[in-house]
């Protein structure tokens, strides 16, 4: 049983942040519960509300663009493992009751809409907050519910520009580079809103009273940028020319003979020395660690000595060792190296390859139970949990309010 087990979440299902937040709190045992919206046709909230809404995407989308299953196949979003699902039909006065009811034995709420759409739904903080006045409510956005920007479409990597991330990530020279969308969807989204409603649990056992947490993408990105905020001088606004930013010759990626790479982080002056003792180097030519003057032309240098070896003949000669040196692998590479072997980084769940919940707990093992549910595949089991009786059951699904795979 995880650290969290015995608490209630429900997510309003989204896409990218929200999921992620979803994955992260049931892997560490909370009992989430995910509200997806009807199908075959997956109704879009945007058809009857005004523009200003942000629809939640299709069940099956994921933060990469994976495309619905194939009829009579389990999905395969990693980001919707270990929480059951519900479909319910939030245009129906009766959905938006059912969400109500289930909020008065719940720990939190979260959803991931523009500000102002549960409060259309008739779900907002007030409307279930006055159901349980302990409900902690979780609100995912990008730019937050207030400012110039609160009501305005993007995505990460506009997050990630307004605070100050993109623009620092990239080549001398060159443009700044997406570095995916870990920063402002997953790192400063999802798992800063995940930190926020655990937050928020702990507050509410000792006052007992809900609060709204307010996550904001834009807000937590910026948070991750804190170290550099303080470096000064040591940080410019010239990209690719600082200490970790691949400006620095002994802390980047290299290029080897066979055309993949490896990574060097020899920062420490001790490990830079054995850096340049590994790598068989003039120790004199290399001598100026810190002179960044020199970085360009010692990166050129160092990188024309890992083009000599593959990858897997500089492991053999680095990796182990204080170099601060690993091999850049790949997603399909990483679960076979044999230190993520060893840990079980990586595990396999219903055929598909994903990572293991982290952190570890010593006591509180974090597992996964079970991989992405059908939608809908608990509706009926999750009621009747509820309090629901097989009468309000039938009626319910007559009526088309909720729908059971």
């Amino acid at each position: 049983m995880g650290p969290l087990a015995g608490f209630r979440v429900i997510e309003l299902a989204g896409i990218g942040p929200g999921p992620f937040c979803g994955m992260m709190l049931s892997d560490m045992g909370a009992e989430v519960i995910r509200v997806d919206r009807p199908g075959p046709g997956r109704r879009s909230y945007r058809s009857t509300h005004p523009p200003t809404e942000k629809s939640p995407g299709p069940p099956y989308a994921s933060a990469v663009g994976e495309a619905p299953p194939a009829e009579g196949s389990r999905p395969r979003d990693v980001l919707t493992r270990n929480r059951r699902s519900i479909v319910i039909d939030l245009k129906t006065p009766e959905g938006v009751d059912i969400v109500l009811r289930l909020c008065e034995s719940a720990d939190a709420l979260f959803e991931g809409f523009r500000p102002g759409v549960t409060e259309r739904l008739g779900l907002g903080p007030n409307e279930c907050m006055a159901r349980n006045e302990r409900l902690v409510y979780g609100r995912m956005t990008g730019w937050g519910q207030d400012g110039p920007l609160a009501l305005a479409a993007g995505h990460d990597i506009n997050y990630i520009g307004l605070a100050g991330v993109l623009h620092a990530i990239g080549e001398k020279g060159g443009s700044p580079v997406p570095p995916l969308n870990l920063i402002g969807d997953f790192g400063g989204g999802g798992m800063l809103l995940a930190f926020g409603l655990v937050c928020g649990i702990l507050e509410a056992s000792r006052s007992g009273k809900g609060q709204v947490i307010d996550a904001a993408m834009v807000d937590g990105s910026a948070a991750l940028m804190a170290a550099f905020f303080s470096m000064g001088k040591h940080f410019t606004d010239r990209r690719g020319t600082n200490l970790l930013d691949g400006g620095a010759h002994f802390y980047g990626t290299y290029e080897t003979r066979d055309g993949k790479h490896v990574s060097v982080g020899a920062i420490e002056p001790q490990f830079y020395s054995l850096l340049v003792e590994k790598a068989d180097v003039d120790p004199d030519r290399f001598a100026k660690q810190m002179d960044a003057g020199g970085w360009e032309g010692l990166k050129e240098e160092l990188g024309a000595i890992f083009k000599t070896r593959t990858r897997d003949e500089w492991c053999e000669i680095m990796e182990g060792t204080d170099v601060c040196f690993a091999p850049v692998l790949s997603i399909f590479e990483a679960p076979e190296h044999p230190h993520n072997r060893d840990r079980a980084t990586f595990v396999d769940v219903d055929g598909v390859v994903q990572p293991a919940p982290a952190p570890r707990f010593s006591r509180t093992d974090a597992e996964i139970s079970h991989g992405p549910r059908m939608p809908g595949e608990d509706t009926l089991a999750v009621l009747r949990d509820a309090g629901f009786s097989d009468g309000e059951l039938e009626a319910l699904q007559r009526k088309h309010v909720v729908s059971a795979a």
